[in-house]
């Protein structure tokens, strides 16, 4: 549901984005609202107690971007999380993860299921309002470095971490890109934009894009932030890597 329009700079008329927020403490979901309701181009459709109203509510209302806490009773943020990522009804609706701290095996199971990235919840208020629009674009709120600490405390902590899971099936995958798509997944894993990617390949930012969509249904991936996780869970990009490489 995109109906609702905020009057921007200029006096142009923009789509707001539709917020669900996902907290089983009233206090941080108040708190939330409150911050959000002050910003204009930001709407807060709907508030869920726990992982099972926030799946309810994302179904109703069909929002941009789900704040979602991770532990939550009844269904915790990581199972509402890939509720949500697996229903084609909603793959307009963008999960983005709040928790306490950034390195946290949660967070990391989290973006597995689908979220789009994670935010803290101390973060002040332009930050998360920053975050929401990044994630209502379409891209990873995930920072390359911030990434590799996440592989290397959980992926990779028992023995080769989580790529024996699936191992064959994965590898199959990984044969069907091209090059050129398998290059630009390691650019995007690395954290490249698509206009930097398009200037390191030197092809349009429309033709990465094309790419991207192809590399996305062959992943079977709901953002960027899939294809970051895909990408570092099969080798493809290694724990440290940095995009200047």
């Amino acid at each position: 549901m995109r109906t609702h329009t905020a009057e921007s700079e200029g006096g142009i008329m923009s789509e707001k984005i539709q917020v669900v927020i996902a907290d089983d403490q009233e206090l941080i979901r108040g708190g939330f609202k409150a911050i959000l309701s002050t910003y204009p181009q930001i709407d807060v459709v709907g508030i869920a107690k726990d992982g099972l109203e926030a799946v309810e509510l994302a179904s109703a209302q069909k929002p941009d971007v789900v704040l979602m806490d991770i532990r939550m009773p009844r269904m915790d943020g990581i199972k509402a999380t890939r509720s949500i990522a697996q229903n084609p009804a909603l793959s307009g609706t963008h999960v983005l993860v709040l928790t306490t701290f950034d390195i946290d095996e949660y967070v990391y199971d989290a973006l597995r299921a689908g979220a789009s990235g994670f935010l803290l919840k101390d973060s002040d208020c332009d930050e998360i309002v920053r975050a929401i629009e990044i994630v209502n674009r379409g891209d990873a709120l995930i920072e390359p470095s911030v990434m590799s600490r996440l592989v290397k405390s959980f992926a990779h902590s028992a023995g080769e971490g989580v790529r024996t899971e699936a191992h064959g099936v994965s590898q199959e995958i990984v044969d069907s890109l091209t090059d050129r798509e398998q290059e630009i997944l390691i650019l995007v894993a690395s954290g490249l934009s698509n206009e930097q990617i398009a200037d390191r390949l030197f092809i349009s930012p429309a033709t990465v894009k094309t790419h991207l969509s192809r590399i996305m249904g062959k992943t079977d991936s709901h953002d960027r932030a899939q294809l970051v996780i895909f990408a570092y869970e099969n080798g493809m990009v290694t724990v440290g890597e940095k995009a200047s490489l």
